[in-house]
């Protein structure tokens, strides 16, 4: 009864002819019977209906096979808020032990494929960020997180360009990975492998605070490069240093508008729709720098209250 409220409520999936639907009730009953599918029935719906997701956990089980933990979204795309244009999809990728550099490179070739495949034809589509890292750093936490490889759109030449260098230099410690295992363990979703609540441990808020404060610090110089980022990702740090709230950056916004001066708004609004549309939209550049201001004050002095508390 509970899978099949779960895909009634999504009007694509009580449209959808009725094969298909069930096709899509008994994978997720299966999921739930295992303990593999997750919390979020917005999220799992998603999965199923994008084939790149789907595919690249695909690809982890077959690469990484029985040294894999699990395939874990966090991001837009577990929040609900996926915007091709404006967000990556976001995979953090669990293993029990450090794969040798041949299976690093199945894995990123095949990454790439899938890469290549997502934003083929569509220069707006910004494809895939991914992080391999131990389970031993996921519970307990460790802090700067280390990793074991990692790839975004950022990096595809320079991947192209010399495969086996990349694969030798990137690894290290990813101060971000706090944020993001925060992410994933209040709205992530597992496509494949132990349950979130098995593999993440607690993240110490002051590790959490550390690297929101990394994430934010370029603002003040940046905003007005990237208006859309800094404006709503301010809004959901400040929120989450308010009460707690783990936010997208669509979220953060419209906890912007209900928390935030007035006289931002116009600010928020805009960058709100951008990041829905994906479609060039200009922005007050004053107002911006002065909303960097005023924001970075306020979180700063939120952060120098938790600190001053723990």
């Amino acid at each position: 009864e509970e899978a099949v409220r779960v895909f009634r409520e999504n009007r694509k999936y009580a449209d959808t002819d009725e094969m298909r639907r069930g096709m899509y009730l008994r994978e997720y009953t299966a999921l739930c019977e295992l303990g593999l599918a997750g919390e979020d029935p917005v999220s799992r719906r998603f999965f199923r209906e994008n084939p790149i997701t789907e595919r690249f956990q695909a690809k982890a089980k077959e690469i990484f096979g029985e040294n894999l933990v699990g395939v874990y979204l966090h991001g837009s795309a577990a929040m609900g808020c996926y915007n091709p244009a404006k967000s990556d999809l976001d995979f953090i990728v669990v293993v029990k032990e450090t794969p040798d550099d041949k299976t690093k490179r199945r894995f990123l070739d095949a990454v790439v494929g899938l890469q290549k495949e997502a934003t083929e034809n569509r220069p707006l589509h910004k494809g895939i960020e991914m992080s391999v890292v131990k389970r031993d750093a996921c519970a307990p936490f460790q802090y700067p997180t280390p990793f074991e490889l990692h790839f975004s759109a950022a990096h595809l030449e320079r991947y192209e360009r010399d495969p086996e260098r990349y694969i030798r230099e990137m690894q290290g410690t990813d101060r971000d990975l706090a944020a993001h295992f925060t992410v994933i363990r209040e709205r992530g979703v597992c496509l494949c492998g132990l349950a979130v609540d098995a593999v993440f441990g607690k993240v110490p808020p002051g590790d959490y605070l550390d690297s929101i404060r990394e994430d934010v610090a370029g603002a003040m110089e940046e905003i007005t490069e990237n208006p859309t980022y800094f404006t709503l990702n301010l809004a959901r740090v400040l929120a989450y240093l308010s009460d707690g709230s783990v936010l997208s950056k669509k979220e953060g916004g419209e906890w912007g508008l209900e928390n935030l001066p007035a006289k931002y708004d116009a600010l928020l609004r805009t960058a709100l729709a951008d990041y829905r549309s994906g479609e060039k939209t200009s922005f007050d550049e004053d107002l911006a720098k002065e909303y960097a201001r005023y924001m970075l004050g306020r979180i700063m002095q939120e952060i120098k209250s938790e600190e001053e508390k723990g």
